[in-house]
């Protein structure tokens, strides 16, 4: 592998940038009780990464086909902007140095998740860091969700980088093979998925916030172009 520099930078979203994961697990485990499911929080550690359609076929595969997940969805959104109402949407610590650092830099920015368009926007806009990013991709945007590298390679598109020049920060495995698979450097930084095993082997490193970021980028080896 050769050492060349990062010309840019894809973040992924929730759990990466914004503390929200937390909450959709919350959320889930009051509607789940509610619906009379019990508490369903704990599948948020399946489903990480993925889009709103193969999440619709993850729970209706394990609950059956009968499962109102429209219903679902619509409740515990409704719990979680309660909450943010409430008490904010956490940013990550290191978000606003590191989006800093890289704009100083003219490191390209961007960023790709399965959420909502919507929700992506305002999440983004709330925190005051829409403009720092060159292209937003999200979970419509693609006909394949993560673990697919359509998402990265899109993303890498609108930015006019080749994936081997590009770095991607995720802390889902799905995201972590999406951008693998996509040729990029990987970086892991965990958020409720603390355990890297699964994906050791496609990462180029593990942080533990996005405050060693930049630090890490002096002496990242990239991977040769595709």
């Amino acid at each position: 592998m050769g050492r060349k520099r990062i010309e840019a930078v894809v973040f992924d979203m929730d759990g990466l940038m914004f503390g929200s994961e937390r909450i959709v697990q919350y959320s889930w485990d009051i509607v789940g009780e509610r619906m009379g499911y019990g508490k369903l929080g704990h599948h948020i550690y399946h489903t990480m990464g993925l889009n709103v359609v193969k999440r619709e076929a993850y729970f209706k595969e394990n609950f059956g086909e009968e499962f109102p997940f429209a219903q679902f969805c619509d409740e515990y959104r409704g719990v979680f902007q309660a909450y943010v109402d409430e008490k904010g949407l956490p940013v990550k610590k290191g978000l606003y140095e590191l989006l800093g650092f890289l704009k100083a830099q003219n490191i390209k920015r961007a960023v790709a998740t399965s959420s909502s368009h919507d929700r992506t926007l305002k999440n983004l806009i709330g925190a005051g860091v829409l403009e720092d990013f060159q292209a937003v991709i999200t979970g419509g945007m693609v006909t394949e969700a993560k673990p697919s590298p359509e998402i990265y390679l899109k993303a890498c598109k609108a930015l006019e980088t080749p994936p081997g020049r590009a770095l991607a920060l995720e802390d889902s495995y799905n995201g972590i093979r999406s951008a693998y698979h996509a040729g990029m450097t990987v970086v892991m930084i965990p958020d409720l998925l603390t355990d890297s095993s699964p994906v050791d082997d496609l990462l180029d490193a593990k942080l533990k916030t996005l405050s060693e970021v930049a630090g890490w980028m002096g002496i990242v080896p990239i991977k040769s172009e595709q």
